[in-house]
């Protein structure tokens, strides 16, 4: 586990660009927060750093958004936000079960929504605002590959912090 504190939405976006940068198809991202908690701020910020420039937005009535990285692989925006007690069906029934076992990037909001799809190697983002512009950002990784990405993201998010 390791926590990192952002100062403001254009940090949390940051911390989130150095985050893109290091993903690869196969990973799966988890963020975890109350309303306002910069989920979707944190989203921005990845997929810049795999090279989207569209606007990102949360998909909370779409459920899913499916963006094109810089490196040809798809970058999958879920929100779980709007699935209802029978979520981990719900989620299985749009298929993101299989986004996050597939040839992209999946990022998924209010992931403690269906947490037991989540693969072992997910990196988890618990985000939790201490005031007006500061964020909590604590990081959770599971299996070797989570790890992996947590090391290098706080390795990364170093410079960001400074």
């Amino acid at each position: 586990m390791t926590t990192l504190v952002s100062n403001s939405e254009d940090m949390t976006e940051q911390i989130g660009e150095a985050l893109g940068r290091i993903l690869q198809p196969g990973d799966v991202v988890a963020l975890i927060g109350d309303l306002g908690a910069g989920k979707t701020c944190m989203t921005r910020g990845i997929a810049r750093g795999l090279g989207i420039a569209d606007p990102v937005t949360s998909p909370t009535f779409i459920l899913v958004a499916e963006y094109r990285t810089a490196r040809g692989f798809p970058l999958y925006h879920a929100d779980c936000y709007r699935l209802g007690d029978a979520a981990v069906a719900e989620a299985e029934s749009i298929g993101l079960d299989e986004m996050m076992e597939g040839s992209g990037v999946a990022v998924v909001e209010w992931a403690e929504r269906i947490d037991r799809l989540l693969p072992d190697d997910t990196l988890r983002i618990e985000l939790v605002a201490t005031d007006d512009l500061e964020r909590s950002l604590t990081l959770h990784a599971g299996g070797p590959r989570g790890r992996l990405m947590m090391e290098t993201l706080a390795q990364a998010a170093a410079g960001v912090l400074t």
